[in-house]
């Protein structure tokens, strides 16, 4: 079972805060499609191209700026070099001011049938400081057209922690997701990531600082909300309401292996060995129109590997299994692991199962830290 990440580097524009590989010259799409569907064809058997594929997950950048032909031809291509499961999910990013009834038809009938819309915000002045091209009404008005299409697989991104996201504004953004019965909710805490506008407007003073206290506080309203309206927190920063999760980034968690196209996509053997590709659009373009891949590859040694699967699993609701470790990793490993994790028991971050180390609410808090404690050198 596989996985199948394409990721799409044109934006209209660029939000504040994002660091993620993009560009807002749209004049290399067409030879970039061309690029990417080399890049899919080509004779590469990182993972077995018999492997069945599960998912296909269109990210960005705005894939939603693609054509629905466009979007068409890429599937197509995939259709002729894979296995693709017959309950495939392919999911599209979209914002959403791309958003209306014929693309969303179009879409569906492309084979598109689970959408994640990047609407961060309800509220208008939020939207307006993050440079989002839609406004709050836009915002509703999407989940209305989804609704009405019959599409019942969606996912809706949300930001909290911003200096002007007031806790009244938060409850606004969650009873509206539970309004209008948003299956699938990723909701992340706004980060401060160098060379983004975000960060000169803060090293400048232009912006107020990320508040640490303020981001915990609303974490813990996100948390308790969206529980109490049904939502399960299946991993630190995804809620789902039953049977809605989200196939493709739970494999991610899971540790399966996975294929990336596009300029800065990675890619997963399911072992040991990670691979990606140049974050240059030029360079991917130039380079797979001769069909000359530019990639970096990491071998992870087994203390890597164990580290890593720390690092995913203790995000889930399921967390640690210890039992897993000690069959994949060795017994003295998972015995240092359950000795080092007393401390968080003791201090209510962290509960434990015969088989399991789980993180509480109040250990969700401080993750980063307690998964940097646990980790091998």
């Amino acid at each position: 079972m596989a996985g199948i990440y394409i990721h799409i580097p044109f934006c209209k524009q660029a939000c504040t805060y994002c660091n993620f590989h993009f560009s807002t010259q749209m004049q290399q799409k067409e030879s970039f499609l061309t690029a990417l569907k080399n890049e899919i064809s080509s004779d590469d058997n990182f993972i077995n191209r018999k492997e069945i594929i599960e998912t296909i997950y269109f990210g960005g950048g705005t894939p939603s700026l693609l054509s629905n032909d466009e979007i068409r031809d890429i599937l197509f291509a995939l259709q002729k070099e894979f296995i693709i499961s017959s309950d495939v999910e392919i999911t599209l990013e979209a914002n959403p001011d791309d958003i209306n009834n014929e693309i969303v038809k179009n879409w569906i009938g492309s084979g598109v049938n689970r959408l994640s819309v990047g609407i961060q915000s309800f509220d208008a002045e939020e939207l307006k400081w993050m440079n989002r091209a839609h406004d709050a009404k836009q915002a509703i008005d999407c989940i209305q057209i989804l609704q009405d299409s019959g599409l019942t697989n969606f996912s809706v991104d949300l930001i909290f922690g911003g200096p002007y996201l007031s806790n009244q504004s938060l409850e606004k953004n969650i009873r509206i997701i539970s309004d209008y019965k948003i299956p699938h909710i990723s909701c992340y805490a706004l980060t401060l990531e160098e060379k983004t506008a975000l960060h000169h407007l803060v090293k400048s003073k232009k912006s107020p600082p990320i508040s640490n206290e303020k981001q915990a506080e609303q974490f813990i309203i996100t948390m308790r909300r969206l529980a109490e309206e049904g939502y399960e927190q299946y991993e630190i920063s995804n809620y789902a309401k039953p049977d809605m999760r989200s196939k493709h980034n739970s494999s991610y968690w899971k540790g399966n292996s996975y294929w990336g196209f596009g300029p800065s996509a990675h890619s997963f053997n399911g072992t040991n060995t990670r691979r990606w590709n140049i974050s240059n659009n030029s360079k991917f373009i130039n380079n797979w129109l001769i069909h000359l891949p530019v990639v970096e590859v990491e071998i992870l040694t087994d203390i890597q590997q164990l580290n890593e699967y720390i690092m995913t699993s203790i995000r889930t609701m399921d967390g640690i299994d210890l039992e897993l470790i000690e069959n994949r990793f060795g017994a003295e490993k998972a015995k240092k692991i359950k000795s080092e994790s007393q401390k968080f028991i003791l201090s209510e971050k962290m509960i434990t199962t015969s088989k399991h180390l789980i993180l509480t609410e109040k250990g969700k808090l401080f993750a980063d830290a307690i998964t940097a404690s646990l980790f091998f050198e």
